[in-house]
């Protein structure tokens, strides 16, 4: 049994320039909100990538089981490896939360995680939890094989190459809510379709040029577009949408489908599901895991079945139950 929220002290991750800049100025007002719940809280601020990794192992070493992130997809995917990076506990066994600050905070999407600081400190204090699955992604860097675990979408091809660019045009000091839409935009006229061969436990699915591939275990990403509208995130099954070579016109008129669940309309869309997933592609891809530029082709995916728990809306427990 969960001890009452006043005995629980939480282990709270704070990204400083999430959102540009939103999680440093954002946090007093999180924090007071937290204090007036009575939720006991341990705050320390990220200094540098993979700190969230780090703070996440020491925590648990520390005896934490409850941690909250105050960041984005980035850190909640830092905070994720260092779940599984730690050998302390079963990652099942620590309660995991998240204060949207972010940029995309597409994640949350998934969970009906509340965007106003209020509810979602609400649904920390009822602590409904839910498990979801995991994956983990292999591919190639420096010439190493590495890996890494992913709590969402991964997107390989086109999608990497936004992300560079969307990664590079924020480097420059770009902001805005339309500079994803933008990146993708001017990414489109300049990536070109490579050939891919796709196992999906085991059996070929796929061996043409490809324009883009997302391989997920939740349904969002790109700031609030559906690329995998059917993922369940407990089913124990990866998601995968193929987007095979397609002229700008005709996805400028089907945009919408991007966004409402409707992207299998689009008859350049393939749709596989499995727990394991191979890509090779020539010439090599990126990748991008969680909203993290990784590195190349080939990639392997592999599901760890409900392998971390989380804090989710008390709508999306019911929606999750009248659907089952």
């Amino acid at each position: 049994m969960e001890r009452p929220a006043e005995e629980t002290k939480w282990f709270v991750i704070v990204n400083p320039v999430a959102g540009s800049g939103r999680g440093l100025d954002h946090f007093p007002r999180i924090s007071k909100l937290l204090r007036d719940a009575h939720i006991l809280c341990e705050p320390v601020f990220t200094e540098h990538k993979f700190h969230a990794t780090e703070l996440t192992v020491s925590a648990v070493r520390q005896g934490y089981r409850h941690i909250i992130v105050v960041g984005g997809d980035g850190t909640l995917h830092e905070v994720v490896n260092g779940l599984f990076i730690q050998r302390e506990v079963d990652p099942r066994e620590v309660l995991l939360a998240v204060v949207a600050v972010g940029t995309g905070n597409d994640w949350m999407r998934m969970f009906g995680v509340p965007r106003r600081y209020e509810d979602t400190v609400r649904a920390i204090r009822e602590g409904r939890s839910f498990l979801q699955d995991v994956g983990i992604i292999s591919y190639e860097e420096a010439h190493y094989r590495q890996s890494r675990y992913m709590a969402n979408v991964a997107g390989a091809g086109f999608d990497a190459a936004v992300n560079r660019r969307f990664t590079h045009m924020r480097k420059k000091g770009r902001r805005g809510k339309w500079l994803y839409t933008w990146s993708t935009i001017r990414s489109f006229f300049r990536y070109k379709s490579t050939g891919m061969k796709i196992w999906v436990d085991d059996r070929l699915v796929y061996n043409d040029l490809l324009f883009s591939v997302s391989i997920g275990i939740c349904k969002y990403n790109g700031g609030g577009m559906q690329p995998l509208p059917e993922a369940v995130a407990d089913d124990g099954m990866f998601d995968m949408s193929l987007i095979r070579p397609v002229h700008f016109w005709h996805i400028l008129f089907r945009i919408r489908y991007l966004f409402n669940g409707g992207i299998y309309r689009i008859r350049h869309v393939l749709r596989e599901r499995g727990s394991r997933i191979r890509i090779e592609s020539s010439p090599e891809v990126s990748v991008e895991v969680d909203g993290e530029l990784l590195g190349e082709s080939p990639f392997e995916f592999t599901i760890l079945h409900r392998a971390i728990r989380i804090v989710v809306s008390r709508e999306f427990l019911e929606s999750e139950s009248r659907g089952r």
